[in-house]
Order: structure tokens, then C-alpha cells, then sequence
């Protein structure tokens, strides 16, 4: 196993003599274990797929960062779980008991946009960190969340805004939006949209389906006819998670006749089979497992394909990015209390799959790399390849403030 990072290498006489004093302040005895919560959907949708790729990658992470102990300063680390069901009322019961019940000192979650939104205030209301992984919504870092919430996840502007570095925009480019009506697709479309301002670029439509929709005739329908009659080009965006496929469904009903394109962003890889229809397409990507160069991609890459016989996917490398911020933090963090922890992470970069992510101090949000790709199709290979085409970086992205703690 590869040495963990950096900064867990820390003198150790320095580190036991830090965790002595902290945790006597906070009244864990030594060598005591210390709870992380992971809370996200595992049953009633779905996208629970997306949570068992991140609950693996979350388990590989602290395993990497601890260098296979699984203890941190000489404290046990214990995971705990909670099935949120993809329930509102259900997420905000099962984190409450994490945080009151278990003692949960970190969360971990949720899955979906909208469920997660619902878990926000009782991170406040206990006085403890959330890290948001996987959700993508901006809201989640927005004027309705707090400074108890941290997110390593990506957001829908860093979805938005490399998905409009791939398509190029300019005054010849016409766009129908398809996405889901709820925090995802809504924040979604709304960051695309600011990610095409003074391109010259148009929205011509916007549809929004319910996120259990697997019809797409009917809206496919109208954005052939709002869009056909465009001059320059005309292009379908899709921003659609789960496993509908409507860039299949969408591209069998011949938008070509129109002269209408069909673009998306990256998915995991069970989704990327569908997109085989759409040979060279060009978009933008949150990860995918050849793509990164980096030590910590290399063992996971390694590690998961010996274990499962498969390469990782899009929510096993975010899961793991998660598990390097928790293991970072408790590291450096001169005590476990809420407060240290949040001024530790504030401003905290930390290596992971993707490279370096950083914690913004204004939202809490990760900024962290995306992937511009073009598909490939290889006929021994199940998937559209998304061949890296070029790595977009924070720095590349204008990334809006959701809340400013700073103030």
C-alpha cells in the first residue's frame, strides 16, 4: 500500500502529544473509537448505486489515508451507516440519531439533491459537520445552508461551466435544456445558463421532468420544435441522473433530421453504455478512472480493480476524496471539537483521485479539477470511452459564492 498523504505524516510524538490534550478536552478517553456517519440512500431509489460507490470508496479512502489501520492518532475509526430511503423526513431522523444517538462526531451524505437539502439544519441545529457527498446541488452550499456544512462533492456550476468550455459557445450556438424538476436539475440548468452569459449562446427552452420519468417522447417532441427551425447549431443538453437513459431514448427518435446534436455530461459506467449512440461526442466529466494522474488514482485505480474486477466509477473516487478530507482534518486539527474541526478545514487543500481539492472559506464548497472528453467507441470495451481531451481547473471556472461565512 502506497505511504497516505502528506500531511498524515505528521512527527509522531507531535501528534500524540496534540491528541492527548484535545481529546482530553473533549472527553474521549484514549485510544476511545471515534463514529463517522455515513448517511445516504441505500434503498427506495434509483440512484442508490451511487451510494454504494461512494460508501466503497469512503471505506478504500480511510483505509489509504490510515495506511490500513483504520485509527487516527491512536483512536479507532468507526463507520457507521444510515439508510435515509430517499426520504426527506427519514434523512433528517436517521442523521439526528447519528449525531445524538451514536455521537457521531462527522457525517457523511446524502445522495440526492433534494433529500440532502433536508438534512441541512440538523447539522446546525446538533452543531456538527455534514460533508455533502455525493449531491451536486449549488442550493447545498447556498444562502439556506450553514457553516457546519462542508462539501467535497462537485456543483452543478462546475458541471455547467466545463459542459460549456466543451460545447464551445458562441452567437451560432441554440440549446433546448432537458433536466429533472428538482434541486439538481433545476440548479443545474440555471448554472448553465450563467456559464453561456456573454457567449451570445441561446437557450431557446427549458423542460423539466419528474425524476422518475422514463417517457421522453412528448418533451422531445417540443424541443424538436422549438429548435428546428434555428439557424447555426442546434444542440439537446441533458442533465438527467439515474438510469432512464434519455440521451438513448432521445437519440432513437432521430433529432439528425432536424440537424439537431445531442450533448451531456459524463456519467457512471453503467450509463456511459448508452452513450455509444453518440460516437465523438464532446462534453465535460466529474471523473473517470483513466483520466486523473496522480498516486492516490493510481492505488485506487489498482486496488478496486483486483477486488471487484472492475475499474472504479464517477462516486467511488468522490467517496474517497471525502474520506481523505475527514482523515486530513482529524490529522491536523489541534482538537476534535466542532469549531476547531471548521477553522481546520476552512481553506484546507488536500490531495485526492481528481488531484488537489481545496475547501473554500467563503461556502465550504471543494473546488476541485473537471474533464473536457470526447467519445470513443471501442467494441471490446461495454462503455463510451470518454477520452480526456483536457483537464479544466478551478482556476478555469467561474465558480459563484453560495454563502459567504466570511462576513
Amino acid at each position: 500500500m502506497k505511504k497516505p498523504i502528506h500531511l498524515l505524516g505528521l512527527a509522531a510524538a507531535a501528534v500524540l502529544g496534540l491528541a492527548g490534550s484535545a481529546m482530553a478536552q473533549e472527553g474521549i478517553a484514549a485510544g476511545a473509537p471515534v463514529t463517522i456517519a455515513i448517511v445516504q440512500g441505500t434503498s427506495g431509489a434509483s440512484f442508490d448505486v451511487y451510494s454504494k460507490q461512494s460508501q466503497t470508496g469512503f471505506e478504500m479512502g480511510l483505509e489509504y489515508a490510515t495506511n490500513g489501520t483504520m485509527e487516527i492518532k491512536g483512536h479507532p475509526i468507526n463507520v457507521i451507516y444510515k439508510d435515509t430511503q430517499f426520504k426527506p423526513d427519514i434523512a433528517r431522523a436517521v442523521l439526528a440519531e447519528a449525531y445524538g444517538d451514536d455521537d457521531a462526531l462527522i457525517a457523511i451524505g446524502g445522495t440526492s439533491s433534494g433529500v440532502t437539502t433536508a438534512m441541512l439544519p440538523v447539522a446546525e441545529e446538533y452543531e456538527k459537520i455534514l460533508i455533502v457527498e455525493p449531491a451536486v446541488a449549488d442550493s447545498l452550499t447556498g444562502p439556506d445552508s450553514n457553516r457546519y456544512v462542508f462539501k467535497t462533492s462537485r456543483n452543478s456550476s462546475m458541471d455547467m461551466q466545463a459542459q460549456a468550455q466543451a460545447m464551445e459557445p458562441g452567437p451560432d450556438l441554440y440549446v433546448a435544456t432537458l433536466a429533472q424538476d428538482y434541486a439538481f436539475g433545476r440548479d443545474g440548468i440555471a448554472a448553465f445558463k450563467a456559464a453561456l452569459e456573454g457567449t451570445g449562446a441561446h437557450v431557446v427552452t427549458e423542460e423539466y421532468v419528474p425524476t422518475d420519468a422514463t417517457d421522453y417522447t412528448a418533451v422531445a417532441e417540443r424541443m424538436f420544435a422549438a429548435l428546428k427551425d434555428e439557424p447555426g447549431r442546434k444542440v439537446i443538453l441533458i442533465y438527467v441522473a439515474g438510469g432512464s437513459d434519455p440521451l438513448g431514448k432521445i437519440a432513437a427518435m432521430d433529432p439528425g433530421r432536424y440537424g439537431i446534436s445531442l450533448s451531456t455530461g459524463g456519467n457512471i459506467l453503467p450509463a456511459l453504455a448508452a452513450y455509444k449512440v453518440v460516437p465523438g461526442m464532446e462534453g465535460a466529466i466529474y471523473y473517470y478512472y483513466e483520466a486523473p494522474k496522480n498516486p492516490i488514482n493510481d492505488w485506487l485505480v489498482t486496488e478496486h480493480e483486483k477486488r471487484f474486477s472492475s475499474p472504479p466509477d464517477f462516486f467511488t473516487a468522490g467517496g474517497m476524496a471525502a474520506a481523505l478530507a475527514v482523515a486530513q482534518a482529524l490529522e491536523t486539527a489541534n482538537s476534535w471539537d466542532t469549531e476547531t474541526l471548521i477553522s481546520t478545514m476552512e481553506g484546507m487543500s488536500w490531495e485526492t483521485p481528481k488531484g488537489t481539492m481545496t475547501f473554500r472559506p467563503e461556502d465550504h464548497q471543494a473546488l476541485q479539477n473537471m474533464y473536457h472528453f470526447k467519445l470513443r467507441i471501442d467494441p471490446n470495451v461495454e462503455w463510451a470511452i470518454p477520452d480526456l481531451v483536457n483537464v479544466i481547473t478551478p482556476d478555469q471556472m467561474n465558480i459563484p459564492i453560495g454563502r459567504n461565512n466570511q462576513q
